[in-house]
């Protein structure tokens, strides 16, 4: 395949927009860590980013963990939990990064929508079969982990290690899971 191939489409142009006018608050601006403002500001711009990826995918999981059905149905269930369940620990870690960093993290349903590049189901009325849960939740394990990439390198230039710690982290979570719910379709 090339390389173009492999790509997945980012976020489409309105959306890109709008999450490179997102600037967060300063909440401590006397903030002398040996990283600039302007470093922190950059760092908290994609970690909220990021954070508004892992709870998009976070309830995602845990609405497939409430309605799958199928003969997959007790397998699922049970791995939707574990998932959703770690998932949400982790959602904490990343806010309070962001406010250690001297910036107001992102909390709402229309700053999530705003930042995340993962999408909603196409029609929430219809609930997917077992397939398409799974199918979904690859491509947004995967988009989380594209997002972590992207922060982590703008973490690591400005020197921040604690950021670039829990994204490696991050990154090792999501590659798992996107893994292990990439190989029930096989």
């Amino acid at each position: 395949m090339s390389k173009n191939k492999d790509k997945p489409k980012r976020k489409d142009d309105k959306h890109q927009k709008a999450v490179a006018e997102i600037v967060p608050s300063v909440t401590s601006p006397d903030i002398d860590i040996g990283i600039s403002t302007n470093d922190r500001r950059k760092i908290a711009q994609g970690l909220s980013r990021f954070l508004a990826d892992a709870y998009t995918l976070y309830l995602k999981t845990h609405n497939y963990h409430w309605n799958v059905t199928g003969t997959m149905f007790t397998a699922l269930h049970t791995m939707f939990e574990g998932q959703y369940t770690e998932q949400w620990q982790a959602l904490d870690e990343i806010a309070e990064r962001i406010r250690a960093l001297g910036f107001a993290a992102p909390g709402s349903y229309a700053d999530f929508a705003r930042l995340s590049s993962i999408r909603d189901d196409a029609d929430a009325s219809e609930v997917p079969d077992w397939k398409t849960m799974v199918q979904q939740l690859v491509s947004g394990n995967e988009a989380v982990c594209r997002t972590a990439r992207d922060v982590l390198k703008t973490a690591d230039n400005a020197g921040d290690d604690p950021s670039v710690d829990m994204l490696t982290s991050r990154l090792q979570i999501h590659e798992k899971y996107a893994w292990m719910l990439r190989s029930l379709l096989e």
